[in-house]
């Protein structure tokens, strides 16, 4: 296993995807911390495209879920089917038993599907009936939102939005990027064949999670990431206006998150050990859909963003 793969697999997102260094930075991120990717932004930001492009460097099946009000569970991890022949049922595999899924417009769905997407991405199964089945090793769901439209919306519940690893906020392209875009469209398919990469096999990225988890961190680390965990639920030993701001803070699966995503940062910098500036760097990311505003903060105006750098501004650095 070589990170040198990785190098060329990042390199080669970033001239497929035009303008969206952040989604592909932390793509890499999700594929070697073992997570699941929220990501919000007005349509038409290559989402769909970058997780092609992805499935595209690695060795691995690729299917867009387009979430929908009349969605059933069904149509998502599969059913029951009988077959006339045998006098039998037999499962017929839903599109969630893939690799790589891009869940369009999750917020888009009731209930009911969002618990079949939930018990996958935290159980790598899915249950129809009485029988559970095994999702494949390589799982990996980035479901998006669009921020523009709310009417006919089922709003995740925060024991969901926990789940994921990271929480993206897009935003539109430079003018100089879109001049790119506009040049690229028109030689596409000549692109596409120029830019043609060998996949990642798997089991590199298997050994790349594993070399991750190898990395030095120091205990003085350790301790500033629950510290900074800490502050969100204990606002007012760092400032009174912090409390004003926080309801709830975010749980321990924040803490684990920062840890994972600060190592696979270090591990695709080609370091051995994680620093401080790989634990901010991957903080608002992570904890951004973990925090609960009070009503004081959005009266004022508050996002999440403003309290979580007023955190990392606040726990003192080791």
């Amino acid at each position: 296993m070589s990170l040198n793969r990785f190098q060329t697999l990042r390199k080669y997102l970033n001239m497929v995807i035009l303008g969206q260094p952040v989604l592909t930075e932390n793509l890499m991120t999700a594929l070697v911390a073992d997570g699941h990717l929220l990501v919000e932004g007005p349509p038409g930001l290559a989402k769909t495209r970058a997780v092609k492009a992805l499935c595209d460097g690695i060795q691995g099946n690729f299917q867009r879920i387009q979430f929908t009000p009349d969605l059933l569970p069904a149509d998502l991890t599969g059913t029951d089917i009988y077959r006339s022949q045998t006098g039998e049922f037999e499962f017929e595999k839903g599109p969630i038993f893939h690799n790589l899924i891009l869940a369009d417009e999750i917020n888009r769905s009731p209930a009911k599907v969002q618990s079949a997407l939930l018990e996958a991405m935290a159980e790598g199964q899915v249950t129809v009936g009485k029988q559970s089945y095994p999702l494949s090793k390589l799982f990996l769901v980035m479901a998006t939102q669009n921020p523009l439209e709310n009417e006919g919306t089922y709003p995740l519940p925060e024991a969901q939005l926990d789940r994921f690893l990271m929480h993206l906020n897009l935003d539109y392209p430079s003018a100089e990027t879109e001049f790119q875009i506009l040049r690229q469209s028109r030689k596409e398919a000549q692109t596409h064949k120029q830019l043609k990469m060998e996949p990642i096999s798997q089991e590199d990225i298997f050994a790349a999670r594993d070399a991750s988890l190898q990395l030095y961190l120091a205990e003085p680390l350790e301790k500033y990431i629950v510290d900074i965990v800490m502050a969100t639920r204990q606002p007012q030993q760092y400032s009174d206006e912090l409390a004003s701001w926080l309801e709830y803070g975010v749980s321990p699966r924040a803490t684990i998150s920062l840890e994972r995503c600060a190592r696979a940062r270090a591990w695709l910098q080609d370091r051995d050990f994680v620093s401080p500036e790989d634990i901010q760097a991957v903080a608002p990311n992570v904890l951004r859909h973990r925090l609960l505003l009070s009503y004081q903060a959005q009266a004022e105006g508050i996002s999440t963003d403003d309290v979580i750098r007023q955190i990392i501004s606040l726990v003192a650095v080791p």
